[in-house]
């Protein structure tokens, strides 16, 4: 499975492009254009699962920096700033790592 089984292709171009800029990402906003924020929490679970790189169950701050790669091979990378952010917003329990949870509650900001 892939995200564009799950998340139309034109969204996800909207979503990129409007995050271009470096320091320009912001997670609920990319979560919105795309389309993620209305899918359901299965939905994000199996998007959380393409995501997670390494299929550790958690998606890691040296894997979230390349988040908006693994929707197109050609975007670019997170700036530091723009990791962190991400990261502190969805780690509910602070150790450094993302679980499917984390990235649900988007969903709902």
């Amino acid at each position: 499975m892939s995200l564009t089984d799950i998340l139309s292709p034109s969204d996800i171009a909207a979503a990129l492009r409007d995050c271009q800029a470096p320091d320009s990402f912001s997670p609920k906003k990319f979560f919105q254009i795309s389309g993620m924020s209305k899918k359901s929490s299965s939905q994000i679970k199996e998007i959380f699962r393409i995501l997670d790189n390494d299929q550790s169950g958690f998606i890691e701050e040296d894997e979230l920096k390349y988040f908006l790669q693994r929707f197109e091979c050609g975007a670019r990378v997170l700036t530091s700033s723009e990791t962190k952010t991400f990261l502190a917003a969805a780690d509910h329990d602070g150790d450094g790592k993302i679980g499917a949870e984390g990235i649900d509650y988007f969903k709902y900001r």
